[in-house]
């Protein structure tokens, strides 16, 4: 069986750290498991372990952002990072910074877009679209449709061009302010 060195074990754990750095803001632990593994650095289940642990050692904390769970790194995480950032080996650097780079709007969109429906009253479902800049919110929309069909429509149009929506909405209601 495959033995991890404690080098490559304590590299592993601050590539964890160093891309909760990068981005700035708390993620899931599902956009971290997707940055990882499409760089393959660590496998799926390790990866896991790893950030229990580092959970465990406040490196890292849990937060909660629109109702959903999110992983930030703690004041101790970062300290401990800036300690040993230059572990990290360059190469390694140098892909997260282009990967985060490449793809920080769609993070930061599934950070601060949500869309989500429930079932309501007499059958309905009740869509709730929301749009937030650091962690204020800019739009809190709650709908009521009839279908579940519906509601699964609203929540993928909300995804799909949320600025463009919410600049219609917008302009609808100030139409006349002048």
């Amino acid at each position: 069986m495959y033995e991890e060195s404690s080098m490559e074990l304590a590299e592993n754990k601050l590539i964890v750290l160093y891309i909760l750095k990068l981005l700035k803001q708390p993620i899931s632990n599902t956009q971290l498991t997707e940055i990882i593994l499409e760089n393959n650095f660590i496998n799926y289940f390790t990866l896991q372990q790893y950030i229990n642990e580092l959970l465990e050692s406040d490196f890292v904390e849990n937060t909660e952002v629109s109702n959903k769970k999110a992983i930030k790194l703690t004041p101790k995480g970062e300290s401990v990072l800036s300690f040993f950032e230059d572990r990290i080996s360059p190469s390694k650097v140098s892909t997260l910074s282009e990967y985060i780079k490449s793809h920080i709007d769609l993070i930061k969109k599934e950070l601060t877009i949500h869309s989500d429906y429930t079932i309501g009253k007499n059958d309905s479902f009740i869509v709730s679209l929301k749009a937030l800049e650091d962690d204020t919110p800019l739009m809190d929309l709650k709908i009521s449709v009839p279908t579940k069909k519906g509601a699964t429509y609203l929540c993928s149009k909300w995804q799909e061009n949320p600025s463009e929506i919410y600049n219609e909405i917008m302009n609808l209601l100030f139409n006349d302010m002048n």
